[in-house]
């Protein structure tokens, strides 16, 4: 199959950002968790380019609202919400085969071996991924990539860093997502087929990138301590004392990206059985 072109794959790593940020802070407002003095001054210490990564999220957050918003939102109207599901389920199944490749990394083989009973299922029973049929035997979609794997090897996090196209994301998190990328099978589709998923990826993510300018005074601070502490919270798989538990929300907006951003996160049960999550590997803006 032909390769993916370096845009595509920008763009893919960049709406998958996106999304997850998005959703991560809608969870932590739904909450009722807000950013503390002290939280913002440890925040800022991570964030010593400031003032670059303000400009870089201004021109992300213009570039969605001038091109991938009105593309997708055309996309949402044209397209039913089981064929979306079923498009959303697909890309997850294959993001399956990297989160199992890092299992592996971080010597989780237990769970390594959940996953791949979870690929195989939806890989047969699903029709190819297309129906999530694991979740409902409880092999729950889990988060690994390859920023958590540097994370348990001991690779600090360092700088975080808003990066054009891309957002959100730190020293340890740029070798992360080039490495999730090679990883995942999604990355050597054809084109048609990859601009599918970003237009279903993006079109998932509208009501949450809404409801993060409507929510926040400052989504540049809101979105950056999201984004810092939802990635502490996978990379200690919520063990750290700094780390917000997000319980089983985390997962559940993670596979339910589109239903959750819609209804809210507290449905557990229900959210598991519409579907899907996302990349995420991991947010953006708004």
């Amino acid at each position: 199959m032909p390769i993916k072109s370096p845009i595509n794959v920008i763009s893919s790593i960049r709406i998958s950002l996106r999304v997850s940020s998005a959703i991560l802070v809608m969870t932590i407002t739904l909450a009722g968790c807000a950013t503390t003095g002290s939280a913002e001054n440890a925040a800022n210490k991570v964030d010593p380019y400031e003032n670059v990564n303000r400009a870089m999220y201004v021109f992300n957050d213009k570039l969605d609202d001038y091109l991938a918003a009105p593309v997708s939102n055309v996309y949402n109207k044209i397209t039913p919400q089981f064929a979306r599901t079923g498009v959303f389920n697909f890309f997850n199944n294959l993001k399956n085969i990297n989160v199992i490749v890092n299992d592996a990394l971080q010597a989780k083989f237990m769970q390594g071996a959940r996953d791949s009973g979870r690929l195989l299922l939806n890989s047969t029973l699903g029709l190819g991924g297309f129906v999530d049929v694991a979740t409902d035997t409880g092999l729950d979609l889990n988060i690994e990539d390859f920023d958590q794997t540097l994370a348990v090897w001991g690779v600090p996090t360092g700088s975080y860093l808003v990066l054009p196209i891309i957002g959100p994301s730190t020293m340890r998190g740029i070798p992360g997502s080039a490495f999730d990328v090679a990883a995942n099978p999604s990355s050597y589709l054809g084109m048609p087929i990859q601009l599918v998923s970003l237009l279903n990826t993006r079109a998932t993510a509208e009501g949450a990138l809404k409801f993060i300018d409507e929510a926040s005074l400052d989504p540049y601070v809101f979105t950056r301590e999201s984004f810092l502490q939802w990635r502490n919270n996978l990379a200690t798989d919520g063990k750290s004392e700094s780390s917000m538990d997000f319980g089983d929300d985390l997962d559940e907006l993670y596979s339910g990206a589109k239903e959750v951003s819609a209804k809210g996160p507290s449905a557990r049960q229900d959210e598991t059985k519409a579907k899907h999550k996302l990349e995420l590997s991991a947010p953006l803006q708004k």
